[in-house]
């Protein structure tokens, strides 16, 4: 019997003939072109079954191949039917690559230009033997029958004690850099964007706190905010004030049409190739730069830094309640149940609203699956003298948290290479949590930090080191990074970023030490130049269990013993008097407990 993704992929390849197509290109992204997708916007998902936060499929009246990168490899053989689909590493194999060398010269290859950038569009136009078509309708959209519908939560006012400046200031601000830049407006796609810049927040994306939304912001400091006006309230309206504007989505190629013979700015990454399609139609100049809120949205204020420093405090007091759990319940219970017990710690906290993400709980071999997502139908027991990766976070109105620890259940002693291997990844770890760097220091160069340990016993993870965290926002902000790939982004004071070496066994075990991180001006005295550090944000033990204190050495133990030092002063007295005692011996120095 012939597989649901069988069947889909045989509709879409008779609409395909019937549109004079010989492919498609099916990106993960939907109109706004963020990570996190509603449910109505998963085409990726419906027409593949993967899930992943990161992918494409192309289409072919022959073939069909899915791409995602090395966090997914794995999630994408579980999940995607082998038989009709081709399961490709997209960093190994790209997916214009694959398809320039698949399609036949000249083949016609659709694409929805509402739901992919310049930037992603680009790889693909580089083949001349490639005819790239815009489609007047998504595809996919006239196939999916039970397609839900749209999110219709409000939105809701982010305010000024937890925002730390007004959204008057923020737009002032960045219409003077329009200015600077000889830009009449920029377009905004990115919700995380538009939520910063006006301060509201939203319920449209599950873990991520905004309202799908686009915008146009103009020199003079007015916005055009283009959303479902039922979604604004009265208080938000008037929370926004007379310079923002409110149309419905019905009106947008409207307002970009005043836009005519204006400099218009148009980020090639995070806006449809729409947008420039449509402003070229009518007679406006495109200027294509980054979306001009994403580098101030990554350095936080004073006000916001504080917010995270209490949300991780917050967030500290549940991942020790939690840890202290699992020491007495680790092989009595689940990879679910675990999440949802660490889930009830969070939510004890009166302000918590959601996760940040949905927990990564895995035990043994589903620990070597990166980003996997525990289901009814994976969900497995913690067995005794395994390892279990836990990887959580929590969203706060003052901030966001992002935290992994990895444990072994017990109750015998860890063989000596997990040790090893579990010991390399926390010297990388506290490397970089601990490194000084002249200002103006890009991520890619403090990556090896991290990996240098693991390097030195011929290991690695397919993974980046760092990703930038918003407040009470994504979990995952650009426009910084800690990776091996390069990046034109410097690190800036008040960055928060996460600092997350790994190594993973596939078959047998994932390890992954994740910490979050404040960028701030270093205090090193005897500096001739501007130099920055890292502030360590997370507040939660490594687990002594699994550390070889003769491969960390003294220099690392110091610094390991320091932060737990931290840990014990900051959460001990708000535990209970069970949970304080067990965090006095997981934070005793290394050789002393």
């Amino acid at each position: 019997m012939a597989s649901s993704s069988m069947n889909r992929l045989t509709s879409l390849r008779t609409l395909l003939r019937q549109n004079g197509l010989d492919g498609v290109i099916i990106p993960h992204g939907d109109e706004f072109l963020g990570e996190y997708t509603p449910a109505c916007a998963q085409r990726l998902a419906w027409i593949s079954d993967f899930t992943g936060s990161a992918g494409t499929a192309i289409v072919l009246a022959d073939k069909a191949a899915v791409f995602s990168d090395g966090r997914y490899i794995t999630q994408m053989d579980q999940q995607v039917d082998g038989a009709c689909w081709e399961r490709v590493h997209g960093g190994q194999v790209p997916p214009a690559t694959w398809l320039a060398t698949n399609a036949r010269a000249g083949a016609t290859i659709g694409y929805d230009p509402r739901i992919m950038s310049a930037a992603e569009l680009a790889p693909y136009l580089q083949h001349s033997q490639l005819c790239l078509t815009p489609t007047q309708h998504n595809l996919v959209d006239a196939l999916w029958q039970d397609r839900p519908a749209p999110p219709a939560g409000p939105a809701f006012i982010h305010p000024l004690h937890h925002a730390g400046e007004s959204s008057a200031s923020k737009r002032a601000r960045i219409a003077q850099d329009l200015r600077a830049l000889g830009q009449d407006a920029a377009v905004l796609s990115d919700s995380a964007s538009i939520a910063w810049l006006l301060n509201i927040r939203g319920a449209d994306i599950p873990c991520t706190p905004v309202v799908l939304a686009f915008a146009i912001l103009h020199a003079d400091s007015s916005v055009d905010l283009i959303i479902q006006p039922d979604k604004i309230p009265a208080s938000v309206q008037t929370w926004l004030g007379a310079d923002v504007r409110i149309h419905a989505p019905t009106a947008l190629e409207q307002v970009l049409a005043t836009l005519a013979r204006r400099t218009v700015g148009v980020d090639p990454a995070s806006n449809a190739v729409w947008f420039t399609q449509t402003l070229s139609h009518h007679n406006a100049t495109i200027a294509p730069t980054p979306d001009p809120c994403l580098l101030p949205k990554a350095c936080k204020n004073t006000v916001e830094q504080q917010g995270m420093r209490a949300a991780h405090l917050r967030d500290g007091v549940a991942l020790c309640r939690f840890l202290h759990w699992m020491d007495t319940h680790a092989t009595t219970t689940t990879e679910l149940d675990a999440a949802r017990q660490l889930a009830a710690f969070r939510r004890e906290a009166p302000e918590y609203v959601e996760d940040s993400f949905t927990a990564i709980s895995g035990a043994g071999p589903n620990g070597a699956v990166i980003h996997y997502s525990v289901t009814e139908q994976s969900n497995r027991a913690i067995n005794p003298d395994e390892v279990y990766l836990i990887d959580s976070g929590g969203q706060y109105p003052d901030g966001t948290t992002d935290v992994t620890r990895t444990l072994w259940s017990g109750p015998n002693a860890p063989p000596a290479a997990l040790k090893a291997a579990f010991t390399r990844v926390l010297k990388g770890n506290l490397r970089l949590g601990h490194a000084r760097f002249p200002a103006g220091t890009k991520g890619h160069a403090l990556d090896a930090l991290a990996r240098y340990d693991l390097w030195q016993a011929g290991l690695d993870f397919d993974h980046g080191t760092g990703h930038g965290v918003g407040s009470f926002l994504s979990v995952h902000e650009g426009p910084v990074r800690i990776s091996k790939a390069v990046s034109s982004i410097a690190l800036h004071a008040g960055m928060v970023l996460s600092n997350e070496p790994g190594f993973y066994l596939p078959g047998a075990y994932g390890i992954r030490l994740e910490t979050l991180v404040l960028v701030r001006l270093s205090t090193q005295a005897d500096s001739t130049r501007p130099f920055l550090e890292f502030e360590t944000l997370t507040l939660a033990p490594f687990d002594r269990r699994l550390i070889d204190p003769a491969l960390l050495g003294a220099a690392d133990t110091a610094l390991l013993d320091g932060y737990h030092a931290e840990i014990l002063q900051q959460i001990g007295p708000h535990l209970p008097a069970d949970a304080q005692k067990w965090l006095q011996t997981a934070c005793a120095p290394l050789n002393k407990a």
